[in-house]
């Protein structure tokens, strides 16, 4: 028997879907901005950047997915669950790389919060959605919406750090050519 409350949902999931196809593409041109930094080390990148390709193209994947016709409670739950149950591997490898592959940089407490706690929050809920949908299909939608848009906003701030982070990062490494010139100026 199809899902028909599902229906009620098909234009947030094309909002969210298009918003979070759309992201992605900004992230990719937040990466070749990275190409132009040389210090940057591709294990940073891959520690942060590549989860928020990840964490958008989960908001696609869901949104694609909700949009199934003939939905039913039994594939949207398994969908879900199966989604969660990813979601929550790949956080932990998230925060394996975080914890042992940066290198000298230390994580600080923002770094784990942005990158490991909210993105687990969100891939758990949609795993406690996958259940819930049998006993009370209407408020396990609308958590559903919730763990999509947290995931959505996750990736959101997680590129905007990113990229304001290298835009930092290259205005530090690389000073002004005139610099020179005016010390041995000033110094003359």
């Amino acid at each position: 028997m199809p899902f028909a409350a599902l229906a009620d949902w098909n234009n947030f999931y094309v909002i969210a879907g298009s918003s979070a196809g759309g992201l992605t593409g900004l992230t990719f041109v937040v990466i070749a901005l990275a190409a132009d930094v040389q210090r940057v080390k591709p294990t940073g990148l891959r520690a942060f950047v590549t989860p928020s390709i990840v964490h958008f193209g989960a908001v696609l994947a869901l949104a694609a997915f909700m949009c199934v016709p003939r939905q039913t409670i039994l594939s949207a739950s398994l969908g879900l669950g199966a989604g969660g149950i990813a979601g929550l591997i790949y956080v932990g490898i998230i925060a394996s790389n975080i914890r042992y592959n940066l290198g000298n940089y230390l994580p600080v407490r923002q770094d784990w919060i942005w990158n490991a706690v909210l993105p687990g929050i969100g891939y758990g809920a949609l795993l406690i959605m996958a259940i819930l949908l049998w006993w009370h299909p209407e408020p396990g939608l609308y958590g559903v919406g919730a763990a999509s848009m947290l995931l959505l906003f996750i990736g959101i701030h997680n590129a905007w750090d990113i990229a304001v982070w290298m835009t930092l990062r290259k205005h530090d490494s690389h000073p002004p050519a005139d610099a020179d010139k005016e010390k041995k100026t000033r110094d003359a």
